[in-house]
């Protein structure tokens, strides 16, 4: 039973109880309702400040609901509903044995919290260091990078390595894409030569552009953290692809990255201004308008798959008569074989 319900429930005793003409010095209970005439066996309790009809209860009644109230956790205080009063509840002593028990309890209930914070920072900490590890290894090379490593410092390497992700994903929240488009957008009516990759009415700016920031949502977090997860291994492949002629695991790793990013902002630049340009030249028609352009939409979409069924069964059929007539050849061929 919540507080709001119980409250509601002494209200409507309240109402029942000065609506029938009871006398307001008899005992109703505000849990059950029950009259002391109903149980004269019943134990009852004045718990808290609330006068008339309301101060009595069972104490059968208050047990179970101070029971859901504190749901197992016997410490925990309760009050009453309705004038807020804090019950005065009294425990019979424990035994030492049952109180060193108790006290056991209590502490590993406060420390448990703790315990469980300092082994996911740990599991965090020790796969930040494992990943780090690995990239070394991955950049300079799995031999170059172990001599790396067993040559430096304990800890230098306990304190570096689980910078290498922290620095990836800081650097992953650098939406340096941002900035090099507005400045485009600032400065590229002046530049021709843009105007082939763009239209010109995308530079007529109507409404300023949105600023969505990095970590926008979940989504946005996963994929920042995500792609800086993996940026190594693909400056490692695009490295290799693009500069094998590079001696240096490092430089030939170093220039792939650099390559990459490049051509991934220069393709999100391309994406964001064409929607972009999109969003600027929107218009909003008139509802029946746009119904009779849905049902238009939606009719062509229906004659291009008619169109595409109809096609599909003209080269099933020929394939059909394609696979009788080379059928029927050989079959002929073996007639002849067999005549002669």
């Amino acid at each position: 039973m919540t507080e709001n319900s119980s409250s509601t429930s002494r209200e409507a005793c309240e109402i029942r109880r000065t609506c029938s003409g009871d006398d307001p010095d008899r005992k109703h209970c505000w849990v059950c309702f029950a009259t002391e005439d109903d149980d004269r066996q019943a134990a009852w309790v004045r718990p808290c400040r609330c006068r008339g009809t309301t101060k009595w209860v069972h104490q059968q009644c208050l047990q179970r609901w101070i029971d859901e109230k504190q749901k197992g956790n016997a410490n925990s205080p309760v009050s009453c509903p309705q004038c807020s009063t804090e019950y005065i509840i009294i425990y019979p002593k424990l035994g030492s044995t049952v109180y060193v028990l108790d006290l056991v309890d209590r502490l590993v209930y406060k420390v448990c919290p703790f315990v469980a914070a300092g082994l996911v920072v740990g599991s965090i900490y020790w796969t930040a260091v494992t990943y780090g590890a690995v990239t070394v290894m991955q950049v300079l090379g799995h031999k170059e990078g172990l001599n790396v490593m067993e040559q430096a410092d304990p800890l230098f390497l306990l304190i570096g390595l689980p910078t290498i992700p922290i620095t990836l994903i800081l650097g992953k929240m650098i939406r340096w894409e941002d900035y090099v488009l507005r400045v485009w957008r600032k400065h590229s009516p002046h530049l021709p030569l843009l105007g082939h990759l763009f239209p010109e009415g995308a530079y007529r700016v109507l409404a300023p552009p949105d600023d969505i920031p990095a970590f926008s949502g979940p989504l946005s977090a996963t994929r920042v953290m995500c792609g800086a997860m993996i940026l190594p291994t693909v400056a490692t492949i695009c490295g290799k692809m693009m500069f094998n002629s590079v001696q240096s695991n490092l430089q030939r790793t170093i220039l792939g990255g650099i390559a990459f990013i490049v051509l991934k902002g220069a393709i999100k630049l391309y994406f964001k201004q064409q929607n972009y340009y999109r969003r600027l030249n929107r218009c909003i028609v008139d509802f029946d308008e746009g119904v009779a352009l849905r049902q238009q939409q939606q009719q062509q979409e229906d004659e291009d798959e008619d169109d595409e069924a109809v096609e599909l069964l003209q080269e099933v059929a020929s394939v059909g008569a394609g696979e009788s007539e080379a059928s029927i050849s050989v079959s002929e061929s073996d007639d002849n074989e067999a005549a002669a």
